[in-house]
């Protein structure tokens, strides 16, 4: 097993939360509307514009390569980044990623004519954003994950459909693999978050744990772009286990968007997110079963076997 069975379990449940709240956060931003086309009932699903302004018009293959394209320039600024140690840069560029993220989450919860319509949830996104990056603790760090990855789903769900949804699932995974096994410039990217104490993803230190040290070796991870983490610091450095961000959205907008599909099949909302359920169920179980097998000091690509989780899951929402 990779981490001790207490770390396991954080990271497990953590990973369990981002994705029954973030599916939640859709559920509740998802306005239903229903026509009659003779004796045919259509259903369709919309969004309002989220706190930090309209979505990106775009579907389809055009939302495949907005997301992909994202991922590519945010790759190469990362490593360049972590080429020339420019960690002040990198928490800069975090913390506006941050904020942003956090406004369409909180949007959804709070909506108040204060100064305007998403004025409360972009000033708390603001203050939650200033206290993970200037004055971190592994609570705050965690808890907020959860909030930036319900609102990176916000955005994207609403752009793609269920086709696209399971081709950058494919892709993403392929992706990460070769990022991890063959170029393994991931493992560069996650060394060089972590290093800087502004990870972007879920990260627990051993620290936190109250463990006898012998039992906590070597850290690791696992990660889309944010591959497992080994890090062989000098004696007594802390140490650090961690899952990648895009291991987190990546389920979550797939589950999203098979969510609004059953929406516009006519289930109700609370009927479509058991179905949904069943995905975040064994994608989680796809999770836990590679943090309980996996080695430690080797390097695991989550994203294959996330999407082997949501695949499964989804043949079971349409076989029910």
């Amino acid at each position: 097993m990779k981490h001790t069975l207490t770390i396991t379990v954080l990271l497990v449940s953590f990973f369990l939360l981002a994705q029954v709240f973030g599916l939640f956060l859709i559920a509740k931003d998802a306005n239903i509307s229903t026509t009659i086309e003779g004796n045919k009932t259509i259903t369709t699903v919309a969004h309002n514009d989220t706190a930090v302004g309209p979505r990106p018009e775009t579907e389809g293959a055009g939302s495949f390569l907005y997301v992909a394209i994202g991922v590519l320039i945010g790759t190469l600024l990362v490593l360049l980044l972590a080429r020339f140690g420019k960690t002040n840069l990198w928490k800069i560029w975090y913390f506006i990623a941050v904020w942003m993220a956090m406004s369409i989450s909180l949007g959804v919860l709070i909506k108040q004519p204060l100064l305007f319509d998403y004025g409360m949830a972009i000033g708390l996104a603001l203050a939650l954003a200033i206290w993970k990056i200037f004055k971190p603790n592994i609570f705050v760090h965690n808890i907020t994950e959860v909030f930036i990855y319900a609102g990176i789903a916000l955005l994207l769900v609403p752009l793609f459909n269920v086709l696209w949804a399971v081709i950058l699932l494919l892709a993403i995974s392929l992706y990460d693999m070769y990022a991890v096994w063959k170029s393994k410039h991931m493992i560069t990217m996650a060394k060089f978050q972590t290093q800087s104490n502004v990870f972007a993803g879920l990260m627990i230190p051993y620290r936190t744990i109250k463990m006898n040290p012998a039992t906590a070796k070597k850290t690791s991870g696992t990660g889309t772009g944010k591959a497992a983490l080994q890090k062989p610091p000098a004696k007594d450095a802390p140490k650090t286990a961690i899952l990648g961000g895009g291991d987190i959205a990546f389920p979550l907008i797939f589950t999203g968007t098979v969510f609004e599909e059953l929406l516009r099949e006519g289930l109700t909302k609370s009927v479509a997110y058991l179905h949904a359920s069943i995905i975040i169920a064994t994608a989680t179980i796809a999770i836990a079963l590679l943090f309980f097998s996996a080695k430690k000091g080797k390097f695991y690509p989550a994203m294959p076997f996330l999407t082997l989780g949501c695949l499964i899951g989804w043949g079971i929402v349409l076989i029910i």
